[in-house]
């Protein structure tokens, strides 16, 4: 499994997971233009790809979804509420298809079994992802106020793990957001701190061969800060792990399980 963070952070998010039947994306928030741009720069064939699975309908998860499934002819996956926001935001009247997936039961789709899982964000039903092809799988969990009993046992039973890394506690208080902002992303239906994702990765991390950490914020937070975090988490684990930080402006490194 090869997994590509094309973009990350909260102006547009998307990852590319190519497996050995085909491609799938998580989210698009984009335009199609940049991710299609984004794919080649990259190296990923976009002719691989067979669905998009959305988190949850915010716009930096969703910007390029609407056009680029149709572009590519390929369905959009997500929760029920997902779903309902997303087809309630579009502004074209082309069909889209949609596949409703349902938190707990797995869906086939590219040539992965893609099971979603419930996070706690102030969407409509948010969720992450965990994706097996044959032996190996990946856990994306994305924007999420709190790590749940649930999410970190469905993170436990996976490989490589895509996890929030969003803020830095102290550079969020004395920055410049207003209170009710400040409220809001340390809330437990906001964005995870580092502090929070490296606990999560001390948890599980016996099991990991790979962590990318994503959705850092640009103001409230530092590459290395998230990096120096979760090598403080990982601890004794740390050797083995393939640890990279997703970033907005450009492709970041791929991994492979």
């Amino acid at each position: 499994m090869k997994i590509t963070s094309l973009a990350s952070g909260s102006k547009g998010n998307c990852i590319y997971v190519e497996g050995d039947e085909g491609a799938l994306l998580i989210d698009a928030g984009l335009t199609a233009k940049e991710i299609k741009k984004r794919l080649s720069d990259a190296g990923c064939d976009e002719g691989r790809i067979r669905g998009i699975l959305v988190t949850h309908e915010h716009i930096d998860h969703i910007r390029g979804v609407d056009v680029l499934a149709r572009r590519l002819g390929v369905p959009v996956v997500g929760t029920a509420g997902t779903l309902g926001a997303f087809s309630s935001a579009r502004t074209s009247s082309k069909p889209v298809d949609l596949i409703r997936a349902f938190p707990g039961d797995a869906l086939d789709l590219g040539g992965f079994s893609i099971t979603p899982f419930l996070t706690a964000h102030d969407a409509a039903e948010p969720c992450g992802y965990r994706l097996a092809d044959g032996d190996v799988s990946l856990g994306c969990c994305l924007d999420t106020g709190i790590v749940t009993p649930g999410i970190e046992r469905v993170l436990a039973r996976c490989d490589a793990v895509v996890l929030e890394s969003n803020h830095c506690p102290q550079m969020l208080e004395e920055g410049p957001y207003p209170e009710f902002l400040k409220k809001r992303i340390r809330s437990k239906h906001g964005h995870l701190s580092n502090a929070a994702a490296a606990t999560c990765l001390k948890d599980i991390g016996g099991g990991l061969t790979a962590v990318i950490l994503a959705h850092l914020s640009e103001v409230n937070n530092t590459r290395d800060k998230a990096l120096h975090s979760a090598e403080d988490g990982l601890g004794l684990f740390l050797d083995g792990i393939d640890l990279v930080v997703g970033v907005q402006d450009r492709i970041s490194a791929t991994v492979r399980i």
